[in-house]
């Protein structure tokens, strides 16, 4: 049976950057309105008063120092607190299509391909802007692309779950080459006015080309994927519950449309989970941690990604042996991992072989092993 490669990616940078430092005196600014506005409760005790951030406890807390928007106006005014931007209306195009394309048209440039070579475009993301129509088919309609479309999402792990899902798909037949996207439009989602998350994500989107090995062209970024593999194990630590039966309700939580976790029983709970998967991976390959060259691992904690890098090499990682986005894109949902791939192929040589592996909320967990061309 003839191997499966992914043969191009791109990344897609949105135009604005917001710095911790913007971010913090914009939420310290609202925190001093609302205490001031609350001060008989909070005397009362009736009330409890909000805390002030800085940038010393975002970087300290996640290793995050900056993060990209789609929307930058809106997010730093203490009256708001939310980015500012047009509902997409029919006729219009949502970010997620904006963003998606972007990357899509690097990653077939990268791989050397047309419209015409593909014939399967899968949008995979943690944060859908709209149930129906699919986002994927209007983007598979944009790049002109025959065949089909769907969309999909398991939060974290969409994006390597949509990769596993586009190898297999090739490599049954059913599709002759793979476009998957990853729009990730997650600064909506968002809660400006928490401290414990108001830093948290950034928007970006990327994209893959998966094809059989005997049909590609370019070989410079082309890594063959010699296993897949994943995991799910439910739990609501991460979670988020805006749905669209909100409107049916009458009162409803002021959180339940944002982002929430138990940050502490994730990180006790996840990492074990994660590196029990990746050991797992590697040994049914005959491989162990060292033989890797590179982990792409995914990108929502500094800590937790040495944490866990450590516990499969006993050691701290050395140069880009697991390299870290999440400074400049802080949390990028399931992109991260893939962002950290694209970003990181400098010094690997043919035969050297990696781990794109993302892990997060579901728990979900999605492991590509590879080996470059």
């Amino acid at each position: 049976m003839t191997s499966i490669v992914i043969s191009g990616s791109g990344l897609f940078i949105p135009p604005h950057t917001v710095t911790n430092e913007e971010l913090v005196e914009a939420y310290n600014a609202y925190v001093q309105k609302f205490n001031a506005e609350h001060a008989a409760a909070i005397a009362a005790g009736e009330t409890q008063p909000l805390p002030e951030s800085s940038s010393e406890f975002i970087e300290k807390a996640s290793g995050i120092r900056s993060r990209y928007a789609m929307h930058k106006d809106g997010m730093l005014d203490p009256d708001r607190m939310s980015p500012n931007f047009a509902p997409t209306m029919e006729g219009g195009e949502p970010e997620s299509v904006t963003m998606a394309l972007a990357a899509a048209r690097q990653a077939m440039e990268q791989a050397g391909k047309t419209a015409d070579d593909i014939d399967m475009v899968l949008l995979a993301t943690t944060n859908h802007q709209r149930p129906y129509p699919s986002v994927a088919v209007e983007v598979q309609k944009k790049l002109g692309i025959k065949g089909f479309a769907y969309d999909m999402g398991i939060a974290c792990s969409s994006m390597t779950f949509g990769m596993i899902s586009a190898w297999a798909a090739v490599r049954s037949g059913i599709s002759r080459c793979a476009l998957v996207v990853n729009p990730e439009f997650t600064t909506p989602q968002v809660n400006l006015k928490s401290r414990d998350s108001h830093f948290i994500f950034g928007d970006v989107a990327t994209a893959c080309i998966i094809e059989p090995e005997e049909t590609c062209r370019r070989t410079e970024h082309a890594y063959r994927i010699l296993s897949t593999r994943q995991l799910t194990d439910f739990s609501d630590n991460i979670r988020c519950d805006g749905n669209y039966t909100d409107h049916c309700f009458d009162e409803l939580p002021e959180d339940r449309p944002y982002f929430i976790q138990q940050g502490r029983k994730v990180f006790k709970e996840l990492l074990p989970l994660a590196t029990d998967f990746i050991t797992e991976q590697l040994s049914e390959s005959g491989l162990k941690p060292a033989d890797l060259k590179r982990m792409w691992l995914h990108q929502a904690n500094q800590t937790m990604n040495m944490f866990a890098v450590k516990k499969l090499l006993g050691r701290m990682p050395e140069g880009d042996e697991a390299p870290i986005v999440l400074d400049e894109f802080a949390n990028t949902a399931s992109s991260g991992s893939m962002i950290a791939f694209h970003r990181y192929q400098e010094g690997i040589e043919k035969g050297d072989k990696g781990l794109i592996c993302s892990f997060g909320a579901g728990y979900s967990i999605g492991g590509l092993l590879v080996e470059k061309l």
